[in-house]
């Protein structure tokens, strides 16, 4: 395991997406995995970031990343 670890209990994959609730409007923001770990979000594996689900009247936002840009360092 080379990056951050799922937050699901016993599940050994890399975290690929980071799941964030927003309990005031009742939902769901899933995107790209933050570049560092977050106290009150939840990093996924994208088997259980495919597999979300949320309480009946919530809503999910999904964020996609449509590229990815490589900065070289100086």
């Amino acid at each position: 395991m080379d990056g951050r670890p799922c937050s699901k209990v016993a599940c050994t994959n890399d975290a690929v997406s980071t799941l964030t609730y927003v309990y005031a409007d009742s939902m769901a923001v899933l995107g790209p995995l933050s570049r560092q770990a977050e106290p009150h979000s939840y990093d996924l594996c994208s088997r259980h970031a495919e597999r979300l689900s949320v309480p009946q009247g919530w809503q999910v936002v999904r964020h996609v990343s449509l590229g990815r840009t490589e900065h070289s360092a100086l």
